[in-house]
């Protein structure tokens, strides 16, 4: 099933290089079309259960069971999926109705895209490289956490029933009973008090602890604004070729991974650095949002004047489309100038993420059909080679999730090409 995902995957973008206006259109319809299967497939599987013996228990009634096929056998159950891809059947609709003119600017962007992209074929392999970086990243993160999270020493003290001086004082059982302690206090013994440890290491564990975790959010933004500063280089080296591709680089991917080691080092990790900080405050504020409920109204006070207290009004912010190039974006009087660029490109990247999320949507759609299919035994050309199973979601499940994960490593790479050739527009345009 990941393997047909990624296939597919593959298909829809050589596709959308060659007919793109078309497989848009395409795309559009077959999405309506597959969430309208699954409202006839819905309705047909809650028209099958009329009148079997317990069909008509509700979900309340029945409650929680870990054996999932028990809901399938439920009226209510497909009458609840039935309604909840009407009303996503209902709202794209309305989508493509309100977003048409927008829908066809964005179709533009996407077939100069589909053709940057067929000039820099390996960025679709790029998200691998990133992908591989962020699990160096985890590794690091969790490594560290265990270490320090196994340091801890057993502590043993002195204990006794009569007055002794050594009383509650750190003590070696190996070597208690030869110390001076058992002369003076006879009585006293040499027992285990807790884990962790006297020492300042030990002391200052919780804090190791929480620099690791900041560590983690920092390497992980800055290795994922690396990877979108080096995929905007290289579809924007395409932009700026005067004669496509003979002024491009040879390598355009690795010439704008070097390109961003070398000048855009600072500025990756300074933003990540500002992108840490505001994440681990949001931890630390969900952490302590869900240990003090008996506190509600005092937190949601806190909270609510963390969350609106104004920035600086000097501070930068940094276009990840910049192609190589800082675009710097300061507060007060700059911003009146931008405004209207950034309302652009917010539309326009919403109305083309939202293009792309039907193509993910279309091929996670179909890929857990035929999943579906297949490991229920319903097809009868694979019938046998299907393998029974007494829980069939988990697989299917799983062939969904990482069907997802492979579509959105692809249309991520056209995500960012679009942003980026829209921005170099934008450019020209303030030129």
């Amino acid at each position: 099933g990941l393997v047909i995902a990624m296939v597919a995957s593959f298909i829809f973008i050589v596709l959308l290089r060659f007919l793109a206006g078309i497989m848009v259109w395409v795309m559009i319809v077959m999405v309506i079309l597959v969430l309208g299967y699954g409202i006839f497939h819905c309705y047909m599987e809650y028209a099958k259960l009329k009148g079997e013996a317990g069909s008509d228990i509700s979900l309340k009634d029945l409650g929680f069971h870990t054996d999932l096929r028990v809901y399938l056998h439920l009226r209510q159950t497909w009458l609840a999926f039935m309604i909840i891809l009407c009303i996503v059947e209902v709202v794209i609709i309305l989508l493509l109705i309100f977003l048409r003119k927008r829908i066809l600017i964005a179709i533009a962007l996407i077939k100069e895209a589909s053709r940057a992209v067929g000039h820099v074929m390996t960025s679709l392999l790029f998200p691998l490289c990133t992908f591989f970086l962020l699990c160096l990243c985890i590794a690091y993160w969790a490594s560290t956490a265990v270490f320090l999270s196994t340091s801890n020493e057993a502590v043993y003290k002195v204990f006794n029933e009569s007055a002794c001086p050594f009383s509650r004082q750190t003590c070696n059982p190996e070597t208690f009973n030869t110390s001076n302690v058992t002369k003076l206090c006879p009585d006293a013994q040499c027992l285990f008090a807790f884990y962790g440890g006297e020492t300042a290491y030990h002391k200052y564990l919780i804090v190791l602890q929480f620099f690791n975790v900041f560590m983690f959010f920092w390497l992980a933004n800055f290795v994922i604004a690396l990877g979108q500063v080096t995929l905007a280089g290289a579809f924007a080296s395409y932009y700026w070729a005067f004669k496509k591709p003979d002024d491009m680089p040879a390598f355009p991917l690795f010439s704008s991974f070097g390109r961003a080691l070398r000048y855009h080092t600072g500025s990756l990790a300074f933003g990540s650095l500002v992108l840490a900080i505001v994440q681990v405050i949001r931890v630390t504020l969900e952490y302590l949002d869900h240990r003090l409920k008996g506190f509600q109204r005092l937190f949601c006070r806190v909270r609510s004047a963390c969350a609106c207290w104004p920035p600086p009004p000097a501070l930068p912010w940094e276009c990840r489309g910049a192609g190589g190039e800082r675009t710097w974006m300061l507060g007060g009087a700059d911003v009146d100038a931008h405004l209207s660029l950034v309302s652009r490109v917010a539309v326009l990247d919403k109305v083309t993420d939202f293009l792309f999320f039907l193509g993910k949507l279309l091929i996670v759609g179909s890929v857990g059909i035929l999943a579906f299919f297949f490991f229920t035994q319903r097809i009868k050309l694979v019938q046998d080679t299907a393998p029974p199973l007494n829980y069939y979601w988990v697989p299917i499940l799983t062939v969904i999730v990482g069907s997802y994960l492979i579509a959105h490593g692809f249309f991520s790479v056209y995500g960012m090409c679009v942003d980026t050739l829209f921005l170099c527009f934008c450019k020209c345009l303030a030129r």
